[in-house]
């Protein structure tokens, strides 16, 4: 087995804790996907264009990260209702305002702030797994900002976590610009 293949491995157990990680209310609103190597590299380099065109050096930096990576996982979160708790976290006095109300940018909102938290184990429980087996990685929110440009699958917002095995983590200590 090569490294590559033993990263894209990794990816799918990390694929299975994201899966399988606790959810608000017992329902599940998160969507995986471990990247197919054409869908890799076609976010990275949408990550570059995104750079070039809004100006934003870390786009290009972090879409280089792609290319250069083994592969990337994609956490996102569906198109959901609010659980029902009228808690306000989400800016909005009831789930019933939260429920009619419709955002978009990078991402599509508004977000009930429960569902965001279970996003957030589900990448939590991801890079863990990651890190437990010695894969170097990293959550970016600008390789969802790509994914959802592409229309890779259907969440409403998501990240990525790209994976590497080599000598050094290439993703830290990463200079904004090429030296």
């Amino acid at each position: 087995m090569t490294v590559k293949e033993t990263v894209r491995m990794v990816g799918e157990l990390m694929a299975v804790s994201a899966r399988t990680a606790p959810k608000a209310v017992g329902e599940d609103f998160i969507e995986v996907m471990l990247l197919s190597d054409s869908d890799r590299i076609a976010v990275g380099k949408d990550m570059i264009l995104v750079g070039r065109e809004r100006g934003i050096q870390g786009f290009e930096r972090d879409g280089q990260n792609v290319l250069d990576s083994d592969a990337v996982l994609v956490v996102g979160l569906l198109p959901h209702k609010g659980v029902g708790l009228n808690c306000g976290a989400c800016g909005y006095a009831s789930c019933e305002e939260f429920d009619s109300k419709a955002l978009s940018g990078d991402f599509e909102g508004p977000n009930c702030a429960i569902r965001l938290l279970d996003l957030g184990i589900a990448l939590g429980s991801a890079a863990k797994t990651a890190s437990d087996l010695n894969v170097d990685n990293r959550i970016m929110y600008r390789v969802g900002v790509s994914a959802r440009r592409l229309k890779l699958g259907g969440s409403r917002i998501c990240h990525g976590i790209p994976l590497s095995a080599t000598g050094k983590s290439p993703f830290f200590d990463r200079p904004l610009k090429p030296a």
